[in-house]
């Protein structure tokens, strides 16, 4: 099998590892919303940090084996907002997001949204913006505020406080969001006026 042929395999290893982030949605929904015990919030924190690990791993060994795909670049962003979009609404069902706090989770859904849109609109232009430091700082921080609510109130026992600083990095990551999202808005409305 030639080296062309291999980059672009569905089957390759960093693509199975997007499936399964992608297949870790409804099942770590499933687990939030068929139970709302400890060891369901447990398992729906291991899955969805097993899931962040997946969202890393997989563009790493696609840049170290050189099988980055264009299935990969598709699939990788949609993966992760499928993920943060499931995991925002299921806090909010089980009451882990309330009051104010839903105002982040809105800013941090709608930015998702236009990104997408911006992205697929610069697209068809040929034109690509590349991820920048901050909004890799933003997904980090983003998802570790999920992953401390997710574990939320089963985590209190051990970790006092552990609701209250995932809701307040989850403030972090909306603000962070809003950043990065006015860079994609610029860059949309510049190249939209032909600027």
């Amino acid at each position: 099998m030639d080296h062309i042929a291999q980059r672009s395999l569905p089957t390759s290893l960093p693509n199975i590892l997007t499936y399964g982030r992608i297949a870790a949605v409804p099942v770590l929904a499933g687990v939030l919303f068929f139970g709302m015990s400890d060891a369901s919030r447990w398992a729906a924190f291991s899955i969805f940090v097993a899931a962040c690990v997946t969202d890393w791993l997989d563009g790493y060994l696609a840049r170290m084996w050189e099988q980055q795909s264009t299935l990969g670049r598709m699939l990788d962003p949609i993966a992760d907002k499928l993920l943060v979009g499931a995991t925002l609404l299921m806090l909010v069902y089980t009451d882990t997001i309330g009051g104010w706090s839903i105002w982040a989770a809105i800013i941090i859904l709608s930015r998702e949204i236009l990104v997408s849109g911006l992205r697929e609109f610069l697209a068809e232009l040929n034109v690509k913006i590349h991820v920048t430091q901050l909004a890799k700082w933003k997904t980090a921080v983003q998802f570790i505020a999920l992953a401390m609510l997710l574990a939320g109130p089963a985590a209190e026992d051990l970790v006092p406080g552990t609701t209250t600083a995932g809701v307040t990095l989850l403030w972090v990551a909306a603000l962070l969001t809003l950043v990065t999202g006015y860079d994609y808005l610029k860059a949309g409305i510049r190249h939209a006026m032909g600027g």
